[in-house]
C-alpha cells in the first residue's frame, strides 16, 4: 500500500490516501496507540464521515425534490485522495467532486485533509470548500479507533474518559436499523468522568447530540493518557464491539436519520449549509500525555 508517514521524531502518523484514512499512531518506542483492526470485529482505522454520518432511512435521501441513495457514512472512507503534499511532519490530502460522486451527491465540492504533527500531538484539519453556485449541504464527522487499553499494561477497565466540562445531559442510541431513536437515557458520565467497560457498547455507540466539552483525556489516570481535543464539532459518539481491542472516539458535526424523519436533506438535524465560495474547516488533536 501507499502509505504516507509523517513524523516528528517523537511521534510518527501513517496515512492511507485511499479514503485519507489515519492507519498508525506510534511513539519513539514504537508503541502503537490505534486499533490493532482485527478483521474477526473491525478493520477500519479512521474512517473519514462526508457528506453524511451515520445512516439514511433505507440509504436514501431527499434534497431539492430528488432522491438519491448514499451508504453508512457517506462516499470518502472509500474515495481515493489525492496526496497534494508530503513532507517529513505534515501531509495533507484532497478529494474532489466527480460524476461518480455527482450520481449520488449532486454538487461540486472540495474536502481537504491536512496531518500534522508537533512533538507528541497530531493535528488533524479537515476542510470542505463550496466551489459551486448552491449552498453545499454535509456533515463531517472523525472515527478515530484508539487501543483499549492502551499501551502500558493497564486493563481496560481502568481506562477513564474525562470531558473538559460536566456531562449530565442525556445521550441517545440508534435502533436497529441504525437511525437516531427520539428516546434519550440517562448519561453514564458522572460529573466529568465515564468508567469504561465492555458492557457500555453492548446496545451499540453512545451518542451526545448536545454535547458541552470540545475536548477530553482518554487513558488510565496516571498512565497511557490521549487528550483529545476537537473544537468544531458539537455531538460526540463513542463505540466499539464488546470483545474488540479498540474505542471509537468520534467527533460528528452531524448524525444518523433521526426515526421518523423524511424530510428534505437540508433540513435534517446537524447539516450545514455552506455558501457558495466559502470553507469550513474542523479540526481534530490528539496529544500522548504519556506512556510510561
Amino acid at each position: 500500500m501507499d502509505y504516507v508517514t509523517i513524523s516528528s521524531g517523537d511521534l510518527a502518523a501513517r496515512i492511507d490516501p485511499f479514503g485519507a484514512e489515519l492507519c498508525s499512531l506510534t511513539d519513539s518506542h514504537g508503541r502503537e496507540f490505534m486499533t490493532d483492526a482485527d478483521p474477526a470485529f473491525w478493520a477500519g482505522h479512521a474512517p473519514l464521515l462526508f457528506p453524511i454520518v451515520g445512516g439514511l432511512k433505507d440509504d436514501r435521501y431527499r434534497i431539492d425534490g430528488s432522491e438519491y441513495e448514499l451508504p453508512r457514512h457517506g462516499f470518502a472512507r472509500r474515495s481515493r485522495f489525492d496526496v497534494i503534499a508530503a513532507e517529513e511532519g505534515e501531509a495533507r490530502f484532497r478529494l474532489r467532486d466527480s460524476d461518480e460522486t455527482r450520481a449520488v451527491y449532486p454538487f461540486a465540492f472540495e474536502l481537504e485533509v491536512a496531518f500534522r504533527i508537533e512533538a507528541m500531538t497530531l493535528r488533524v484539519e479537515a476542510t470542505v470548500r463550496n466551489p459551486g453556485t448552491a449552498a453545499l449541504p454535509f456533515s463531517l464527522g472523525y472515527h478515530p479507533a484508539f487501543a483499549w487499553p492502551l499501551p502500558g499494561g493497564a486493563p481496560k477497565t481502568d481506562h477513564v474518559i474525562a470531558f473538559a466540562e460536566p456531562e449530565p445531559q442525556p445521550v441517545r442510541r440508534l435502533d436497529a436499523s441504525g437511525l437516531l431513536q427520539s428516546e434519550t437515557l440517562p448519561t453514564p458520565v458522572d460529573g466529568h468522568h465515564l468508567l469504561l467497560d465492555t458492557p457500555l457498547f453492548e446496545d451499540d455507540a453512545i451518542i451526545w447530540d448536545q454535547l458541552t466539552s470540545r475536548s477530553l483525556t482518554y487513558g488510565t489516570p496516571g498512565g497511557a493518557q490521549l487528550a483529545i481535543a476537537f473544537p468544531d464539532m458539537p455531538m460526540l459518539a463513542l463505540w466499539q464491539k464488546p470483545g474488540a481491542a479498540f474505542l471509537c472516539i468520534e467527533p460528528w458535526q452531524g448524525h444518523a436519520d433521526p426515526v421518523g424523519f423524511s424530510g428534505d436533506f437540508r433540513d435534517k438535524p446537524g447539516v450545514v449549509q455552506l455558501a457558495p465560495g466559502r470553507s469550513r474547516s474542523f479540526r481534530l488533536d490528539v496529544s500522548v500525555l504519556s506512556a510510561d
